[in-house]
C-alpha cells in the first residue's frame, strides 16, 4: 500500500474497536506499518475474555497491509515500554504515537467513589503519558545520535475535557489533563523532531453510544456523521510527514467537520497597582464579566 504514511511506523492504543479501530485500517491503507494495542475491556474497564487487536490486524493484512498485535497494558510502565519495543523489535523504527485507549465510570460527582476516579484517570491520562514517555526516550536517542526523527504523537481529548460533561466528572478531568500535557510535550519534545498534537472527536463508539445514544446513532440513509472513520482521516494526516509545523494544537472533528480550538488565553484584565480589598476585586471581577466571551455550555447542563 502507497499513500502518505508509506514507510512509516504507527502505534495506535485501544485500536481494537471505535476509533483506534478506524485509525489503525486508516494508517494501513496509507501505507504505514501498524502495532495495533489493545487489552480488551469491556466499556467500564473491566477486563474481558480477549483482546479484538488479532481481528484488526487480521483485517489490515487481509487488505494487504502490514500489522502485528500487542496485548500490554499501556497504563503500566511495563506495558508502555513493551509497547514501544513491540514496534521497534518487529518494524525497526518508531515514527507516530497515537493513543487512543480509554473506558468510563459516569457518576455525577457525589456519587463518584475514588476507584472509579482513579480507574478513569489512570487509563486515559496516565495512559497517553507511559507511551508518551518511552517513545520519548528512543525519539531523543536517536536525535542525539545525529538521526533526528520526523515524530509525530497524537493524543486524544474529548468536548467533555474542553468545556466538560455531566456526569463525567473523572472523564472531564483526564479528558483536560490530556490537553495540558499535549501543550507541555510539543514545547519540551520539538528540539528532538517530535510534533504532538490533540484531536476532540465527535463519533460512535463504546463509549459514547451509551451515554449519547440518539445523537450518535446511525441514520437509515446518507451520510453517517457520527462513524468512527470520518475522525481518522486528520489523525492520519495528523501522524504524517506531510503536516509538518503543525504542533501544540487541539482540533475538534466531527463528520465532515474539522476545527481548531482556542484554549484558554488572556482576556479582558484590569490592574489597580496595588492590592484589592474584597469586595472592591468582586466588582473589578463582575465589570470584566460583562465584556468577556461566555464561556461555552458544558455538555447535559
Amino acid at each position: 500500500m502507497n499513500g502518505i504514511c508509506d514507510g512509516r511506523v504507527v502505534v495506535v492504543t485501544g485500536a481494537g474497536r471505535g476509533l483506534g479501530r478506524a485509525h489503525a485500517l486508516a494508517f494501513a491503507a496509507e501505507g504505514a506499518s501498524v502495532v495495533v494495542n489493545d487489552l480488551g475491556v469491556s466499556p467500564d474497564g473491566a477486563p474481558g475474555a480477549k483482546s479484538p487487536a488479532d481481528a484488526v490486524v487480521a483485517e489490515i493484512r487481509a487488505a494487504g497491509g502490514t500489522a502485528v498485535a500487542h496485548g500490554g497494558d499501556i497504563a503500566t510502565g511495563d506495558g508502555a515500554a513493551s509497547l514501544i519495543h513491540t514496534a521497534l523489535r518487529t518494524y525497526g523504527r518508531l515514527d507516530t504515537l497515537v493513543s487512543n485507549a480509554g473506558f468510563l465510570r459516569d457518576r455525577m460527582l457525589v456519587n463518584l467513589d475514588e476507584s472509579d476516579w482513579d480507574a478513569v484517570l489512570r487509563v486515559h491520562l496516565t495512559g497517553h503519558f507511559l507511551p508518551l514517555r518511552h517513545a520519548a526516550a528512543h525519539w531523543r536517542a536517536e536525535a542525539k545520535a545525529g538521526r533526528p526523527p520526523l515524530a509525530r504523537i497524537v493524543h486524544t481529548s474529548s468536548g467533555a475535557g474542553l468545556l466538560g460533561s455531566v456526569g463525567q466528572g473523572n472523564y472531564s478531568a483526564a479528558k483536560a489533563g490530556i490537553v495540558g500535557l499535549t501543550l507541555v510535550a510539543a514545547a519540551e519534545l520539538a528540539r528532538y523532531g517530535v510534533q504532538v498534537n490533540a484531536v476532540a472527536p465527535a463519533a460512535r463508539t463504546r463509549m459514547t453510544e451509551r451515554t449519547f445514544a440518539d445523537t450518535m446513532a446511525a441514520p437509515a440513509t446518507g451520510f453517517d456523521a457520527m462513524a468512527p472513520e470520518n475522525v481518522s482521516p486528520l489523525v492520519v494526516w495528523l501522524g504524517s510527514a506531510a503536516s509538518a509545523g503543525v504542533t501544540g494544537r487541539v482540533f475538534e472533528v466531527e463528520g465532515g467537520r474539522i476545527t481548531v480550538m482556542e484554549g484558554w488565553r488572556a482576556g479582558p484584565t484590569t490592574d489597580k497597582g496595588a492590592r484589592w480589598a474584597p469586595a472592591e476585586a468582586g466588582e473589578a471581577a463582575r465589570r470584566l464579566l460583562t465584556v468577556a466571551e461566555p464561556p461555552g455550555a458544558v455538555y447535559g447542563a
